[in-house]
């Protein structure tokens, strides 16, 4: 019976080169037999899949003649398959160290596909980066409303300032590596069950640059960079939640040769005494006198930003209520969310034998 390679691959007919390498690589590191709960059959299977599916000619031919076309992978009852010295039954993954399959060049990238495996990248150095470094910071509530500026003082790893990360010293040149002869790379050669893999990784002598300082810095002592207290200037956006995270990119620590890490800023919010955040509302509560909830009254209230806002009190029907003010919430955008009054009768703790006397009588009018 054919296989359908699609099928062993999970993906659709029509499906994208990019996504069927993506589904290759996936399976493939789950059924590595290298790797603990590896399957050697199922490994077997989906290399065998992607070997066609991953060439584009082939899997036009195999999309027009089905497996049976030529170069397409074992056939059902093949002689051999399974036999002999090859792990892998009927796939001859010797063809993979040749090339490509009969004598043809597919690209099949072992190397991409088991980086983390055999440790390399297939043979595409990437460039190192340096670490990430994560702060907390605390603002007060008007500042996570508004918006603000803040510079902190890091001890980090940074590019020298007197080299600019070359490592050598102004004014001297730089002569070729000797480590790996100035192509800024290190080639290594690793033996597995499909044979031998070749990856690349910067060299460490000159950090991937090819170049190495003929007189050093005096200040980094060559490496380019060094520990330093240095100043960052951190925005914090307007309307910021609390335990939000700002990402400040390369600004964490500094790797010769390579890229900076990020800043992570994580933002706690302290606490106001008047007010409260509910989406892009601001809360407050606001406790109303008995004879002002039902008489109706008018407030000044002093505003997050300082101002102050003449709020009209109406005549209160129930003991707890809602006043909305448009405009003065949180700002969103080119907008700004609302104030939520919440009104509250505050009953008398005491009575006065006037006070008694009037609240009988409206109790008599039945109120």
């Amino acid at each position: 019976m054919a296989k359908d390679y699609y099928q062993t691959l999970g993906v659709d007919k029509k499906a994208s080169q990019d996504d069927i390498k993506k589904a290759f690589r996936k399976l493939a590191h789950k059924y590595h037999p290298d790797k603990s709960g590896g399957d050697e059959a199922k490994f077997k299977e989906v290399s065998e899949a992607y070997a066609v599916l991953g060439d584009e000619k082939k899997r036009r031919e195999y999309d027009a003649y089905g497996q049976a076309f030529p170069g397409g992978g074992p056939r059902a009852g093949s002689a051999g398959a399974g036999m002999g010295g090859n792990p892998f039954g009927g796939f001859d993954f010797s063809q993979f160290q040749q090339g490509g399959f009969g004598g043809q060049n597919v690209e099949f990238d072992f190397g991409d596909i088991f980086g983390d495996l055999f440790g390399g990248r297939g043979g595409r150095a990437q460039k190192p980066r340096g670490r990430d470094i994560s702060i907390d910071l605390e603002i007060p509530f008007k500042d996570a409303i508004f918006g603000t500026e803040r510079t902190v003082l890091l001890a980090k790893v940074s590019t020298c300032d007197l080299c600019k990360g070359s490592g050598a010293k102004p004014g001297t040149e730089l002569e070729t590596c000797k480590t790996c002869n100035g192509s800024g790379q290190v080639h290594e050669i690793r033996n597995s069950i499909l044979g031998q893999f070749t990856s690349v990784r910067p060299c460490e002598a000159c950090h991937g640059t090819g170049k190495i300082p003929k007189e050093k810095c005096p200040e980094c002592k060559g490496h380019g960079v060094r520990r330093k207290q240095e100043e960052i200037k951190i925005t914090v956006p307007a309307g910021i939640e609390n335990g939000e995270m700002i990402r400040l990119p390369q600004q964490g620590e500094a790797v010769a040769g390579g890229t900076s890490g990020d800043l992570y800023v994580k933002v706690h919010v302290k606490p106001h005494a008047q007010f409260r955040r509910e989406g892009s509302s601001l809360v407050m509560d606001l406790p109303v006198k008995l004879t002002d909830a039902l008489l109706g009254t008018t407030v000044s209230i002093a505003t997050l930003e300082g101002k102050t806002l003449e709020v009209k009190v109406p005549q209160m029907k129930k003991a707890e209520e809602l006043l909305r003010v448009r405009g003065n919430g949180v700002p969103v955008g080119r907008d700004r969310g609302d104030l939520i009054i919440r009104l509250e009768v505050a009953l008398p703790q005491k009575l006065s034998g006037k006070a008694k006397k009037a609240i009988e009588d409206l109790n008599a009018e039945g109120l």
